[in-house]
């Protein structure tokens, strides 16, 4: 055997009993081991439990929790709540479709403007990088209130009981073209941009074919963010709706709560016959249900979003 390759297998050992000790110094003991799965166990249950309650207050009989109080094992059980939310029928109906239209349109416009607007901006070849930098900081310091929003939506844009007036709000976002921004910096070589270039590709296929699959954690984060937003919105329905074709889930479950509340306010009203309604209204139950009927679908959402969501938010995070 060589010197030369005595001195190589010597170096090759000795790069191994690094990495076993680097190995053995990231080891978890088994100890700590339990003790932090115990603890993530215990954070899970905290998160998953209140709302398993909520589920089981919607499903207890309004009489029976009035008389006991809340418990995770009701004395009796009833879908009255539910019974009267699905009463609505066709607006409930309605409503649903609306909200999975402005959540579905909303999302893609959103993540489509978003990401180009972000991207433009980590270019460091855009002339006028540092001055659209500058304009999505300002609505992050600066507002120009209720007001003004009101009037650009229904006044200059003549957008009042269009469905748009409740895409176009919410679609753009200063600290979400910021996290991408700093995302596109993070995980997409200068040198990957330039290749494309160099072969002929334009911006546009650049960016769909090259850019957006590199991308897809960032994209998923703030897809995840935009349906969210759109999917637990009624405060632009109040504001911008008054036809009652166009409003959406959320807006409508807060307009039978709030006929619930009334009645059961005003029951002294309504004589013996309306005392004897009001009675039987699911005031608390109701409450509940609506939170389990808006939350359920979301949650399903949820889990495609969440293979990308801690990898692009954290990328997304990291300071220049």
């Amino acid at each position: 055997m060589s010197v030369f390759n005595r001195k190589e297998r010597a170096e090759e050992k000795k790069l191994q009993k690094l990495e076993e000790q680097q190995c053995e110094y990231n080891k978890i003991k088994k100890p700590t081991n339990v003790l932090f799965n115990i603890i993530l166990t215990i954070l899970s249950l905290l998160s998953v439990v209140p709302f398993i309650f909520v589920i089981i207050i919607s499903l207890t009989d309004e009489n029976s929790l009035a008389m006991n109080g809340y418990r995770f094992i009701p004395e009796k059980w009833s879908l009255y709540a539910y019974e009267y939310i699905i009463s609505a029928g066709e607006n409930i109906i309605r409503s649903y479709g609306v909200t999975i239209l402005v959540t579905v349109v909303g999302t893609v416009i959103g993540l489509l403007l978003t990401g180009t607007y972000a991207y433009a901006l980590s270019r460091k070849t855009y002339a006028f990088r540092s001055f659209f930098t500058k304009v999505i900081t300002i609505p992050m310091l600066f507002s120009g209130g209720m007001i003004a929003n009101y009037l650009i939506i229904t006044k200059v844009l003549m957008l009042k009981n269009s469905i748009w007036a409740l895409i176009l709000p919410m679609c753009m976002n200063s600290f979400n073209i910021i996290v991408l921004r700093t995302f596109f910096k993070t995980s997409i070589p200068d040198s990957v941009v330039e290749s494309a270039k160099i072969d002929g590709a334009s911006e546009w296929r650049l960016f769909f074919k090259i850019v957006i699959p590199m991308a897809m954690p960032g994209l998923a984060t703030i897809g995840l963010f935009l349906t969210l937003g759109y999917w637990n919105d009624w405060f632009n329905a109040m504001m911008y709706m008054d036809d009652k074709n166009w409003i959406p889930l959320q807006y409508l479950l807060i307009q039978i709560e709030s006929s619930i509340d009334w009645l059961a306010s005003n029951k002294a009203m309504m004589g013996v016959d309306g005392i004897q309604a009001a009675a039987n209204l699911p005031k608390e139950t109701i409450k509940m249900a609506i939170v389990v009927i808006s939350t359920l679908p979301i949650i399903f959402a949820y889990p495609f979003f969440q293979r990308y969501f801690v990898n692009g938010l954290t990328i997304g995070a990291v300071k220049e």
